[in-house]
């Protein structure tokens, strides 16, 4: 018998390493969804433990982090990008 599917964060606290079905629990995704953001490099690779891939609950909270900064970065001149005009 597998291991039963994981639909919520169902400890006090998430762990410090988690497989790529809880990371993507603790993110609030798909597993699918966050195996393409780790594919993308959105998401930093997991890290073999033993012949198992976990992912550092750290490392998954900076991603998110650098996902904020960028969306309050100061949009881009797409014309002036366009013409190679620097600013």
């Amino acid at each position: 018998m597998g291991r039963p599917r994981v639909t919520r964060l169902d400890t006090a606290y998430p762990p410090r390493l988690m497989r790529a079905e809880r990371a993507a629990a603790y993110l609030d995704m798909s597993e699918s969804s966050f195996l393409r953001l780790v594919e993308l490099g959105e998401v930093p690779p997991g890290t073999p433990v033993k012949g198992m891939v976990s992912w550092d609950r750290h490392e998954l909270d900076a991603a998110v982090e650098n996902w904020k900064a960028r969306r309050q970065e100061k949009p881009k001149n797409t014309v002036a990008a366009a013409l190679g005009i620097t600013e």
